[in-house]
């Protein structure tokens, strides 16, 4: 049995990351041919580094990441403490998380109706909105989650020592749902970085965010550049995967 579920986590595991192996490797063709491997070479990532279009893409896309993840991180964080401490709603519940279901098409769509509506000039400002709109959902879940593990009784022996509200969400309540918040916040970022739909609904032709300028050139063929441009994202993602493990191991121990 041992066995057979090692296969089967090893066939998972392949089927994960064989796709991103295979980009990674296909980065460093030497040759214009993004489909067949014609020896090694850096000059994809040379051609990437000398491409200002995608530089603004990102520098764009980063705004509308961390703004995004800021609002969401803050608003997100208020509202799962409303829901759980002030208001006693399952239907609100459910509504708080319910954009994280909701479809990006519908709302896109929704959103470029009422910035069109509200005459609202489309942009980054417009894009963040939306983003913010879409990953709070995903930080109040996160939030709530850690929120019901806390136990009640330590914010009242807080305000029953003397504390006053602020003090105890200080000293007692944010220590605790700190990693919700974090986890909900890295979440909110990564989806930011990587949502398509939502920033060409509600973004304007002067700002394209690195997604939409990525889709404009892999809509009839693939180049080495984005190949490029893919393996130094991954490496990207997996460096602040480490960095959070290793902040996380550093927690740990200094509680011990």
């Amino acid at each position: 049995m041992r066995t057979t579920f090692r296969l089967i986590a090893a066939v998972a595991m392949a089927f994960l990351y064989i796709p991103i192996i295979t980009l990674i490797v296909m980065s460093f063709n030497g040759g214009s041919n993004p489909y067949q491997m014609d020896g090694l070479s850096l000059r994809w990532y040379a051609e990437l580094f000398g491409d200002k279009e995608l530089f603004v893409g990102l520098k764009n896309t980063l705004i509308v990441a961390f703004s995004s993840t800021a609002i969401a991180v803050v608003v997100g964080t208020l509202l799962a403490l409303g829901l759980a401490r002030a208001v006693n709603s399952r239907f609100l519940d459910v509504a708080a998380v319910s954009p994280a279901i909701i479809p990006d098409v519908v709302q896109g769509i929704g959103l470029l109706s009422l910035f069109a509506l509200l005459a609202v000039p489309l942009g980054l400002l417009t894009v963040i909105s939306g983003h913010a709109v879409f990953t709070t959902a995903f930080v109040v879940a996160a939030v709530s989650a850690k929120l019901a593990t806390l136990d009640g009784s330590l914010e009242e022996a807080s305000r029953d020592l003397g504390a006053s509200g602020p003090t105890t969400f200080i000293r007692v309540t944010l220590p605790t749902i700190a990693p919700g918040i974090v986890a909900g916040g890295l979440l909110a970022f990564t989806l930011s970085i990587d949502e398509y739909v939502m920033a060409f609904f509600t973004n304007g032709p002067a700002s394209p965010t690195l997604p939409i300028i990525v889709y404009s050139r892999v809509r009839f063929a693939l180049t080495p550049e984005i190949n490029a441009l893919g393996a130094l994202l991954v490496l990207a993602s997996a460096a602040t995967l480490l960095l959070c493990l290793r902040l996380i191991d550093v927690r740990e121990r200094s509680r011990q």
